[in-house]
């Protein structure tokens, strides 16, 4: 290969592209796989709607925390065999959950299920960063997340369909199968490191490089904005089937679940964002997403179900456009300025998915005390701190790492 990494066109570049979309879609196939069942599941169990949020709020919460171990680890370990590991722990941890007797123990494995998918999202952008010649960088992670993008949409798919037909248990059964499918597939085409330098072992450079981490205010506003954009999109599609099976939809839980066919806008506009980052910069491109979702929350206030439809697929275009740029933007930023872009990686998905876990927990109330006004009024608040910290970024300087830098960071 390339001493700089594999190049755009080559055989292996297409392989590590093509590994880490389809392990992209496996992971939140898994993740999201309770989103579009939260109906079933809170009649099924006797809970709360907001008790059936914690099928996902506590897996996305076990994630989270996961990653600021799976980071470090990776260091040690390696990227690939992390992958490896975690999606076949994950595939098997939800067939398991299909299983489950009683509303605890369900709660326990979705928790499981979240610790187990950090391997991918943990290393995902550092491999790329490491693997990839950097003049792809930002589009190879805008199609990375674009596959994240459409595994959110398949397991939605998958599990509302099948639960219409045979219920939630064959649902998540479905899912799990399909997760060790990809696995498989990835075990195939991902290509084994080869820039991968393993870091000393020891407790002191661990707490180093997270101290290096967060003292980087462009680091930190990337953090926050991971927190904000993905709190808004759970909080938006945790009570979307709550409002859809009410009046004056009435939609079932399989025609609820086809909204999620927006999601491949998610996938589009993440590898296209992507390629303008490369000539425009990553600063000129992520304002964008911030309004476009905006647009798209507000047109949901209709009470049309194509205005809704048409406002979701806005939504979910500007938020894979936020989170495409400022995912891809952590690891280089984090290389630039000298800290492991794996810890950096690891501190943005936790922010991420502890914004996921926190306001799709909100959600559930708000749905409850004020309908679907109060679940746009939390989603348009987290859309102007997304903003607001898009407008921090642009004031902060830029990094090169070397003269021969392509693209500064």
């Amino acid at each position: 290969m390339d001493i700089e990494g594999h190049r755009p066109g080559s055989a292996d570049y297409r392989r590590v592209v093509a590994a880490l979309f389809v392990a992209g879609l496996a992971t939140f196939a898994l993740l999201y796989s309770t989103q579009a069942l939260l109906p079933e599941l809170a009649a099924d169990f006797g809970v709360s709607t907001s008790a059936s949020t914690l099928t996902l709020s506590l897996t996305t919460l076990g994630l989270g925390f996961a990653l600021l171990v799976a980071g470090p680890t990776s260091e040690l370990v390696g990227r690939t065999r992390l992958i490896h590991g975690s999606l076949i722990a994950s595939a098997l941890v939800a067939l398991a959950s299909a299983v489950a007797p009683t509303w605890s123990s369900m709660l326990v494995l979705r928790c499981l299920e979240g610790v187990a998918l950090a391997g991918l999202p943990a290393v995902a952008t550092a491999y790329l960063r490491e693997e990839l010649h950097v003049s792809a960088h930002a589009r190879a992670a805008g199609l990375y997340i674009g596959g994240t993008a459409l595994g959110g949409m398949s397991g939605r798919l998958l599990t509302g369909a099948v639960g219409e037909l045979a219920g939630w248990r064959w649902a998540l059964a479905a899912s799990g199968l399909l997760a060790l499918a990809c696995a498989a597939t990835v075990r195939v085409l991902l290509p084994p490191s080869a820039h991968f330098v393993p870091s000393p072992p020891g407790l002191r450079q661990v707490l180093h490089r997270a101290v290096r981490a967060v003292s980087d205010p462009a680091l930190l506003a990337l953090y926050g904005i991971g927190g904000c954009s993905m709190g808004m999109l759970v909080a938006v599609f945790n009570t979307l089937g709550f409002r859809l099976e009410a009046a004056p939809f009435h939609l079932g839980l399989g025609a609820a679940s086809l909204v999620f066919l927006v999601y491949p806008l998610g996938t589009v506009s993440s590898a296209v964002s992507g390629r303008m980052a490369d000539r425009l910069g990553r600063r000129a491109v992520l304002p964008f997403g911030c309004v476009l979702a905006l647009a798209g929350l507000l047109l949901t206030l209709a009470q049309s179900l194509t205005a809704i439809v048409v406002g979701l697929g806005l939504l979910v275009a500007g938020f894979f456009v936020v989170h495409g740029i400022a995912s891809g933007w952590v690891p280089a930023r984090a290389h630039a300025g000298g800290v492991s872009a794996a810890q950096a990686a690891s501190l943005y998905l936790f922010a991420y998915y502890l914004g996921s876990s926190v306001f799709g927990s909100i959600a559930g109330p708000a749905w409850s005390g004020a309908g679907w006004s109060g679940v746009v009024a939390l989603a348009t608040v987290l859309l102007a701190a997304t903003a607001l910290l898009a407008a921090v970024l642009r004031r902060t300087p830029v990094l090169v790492p070397a003269p021969t830098a392509p693209r500064a960071a």
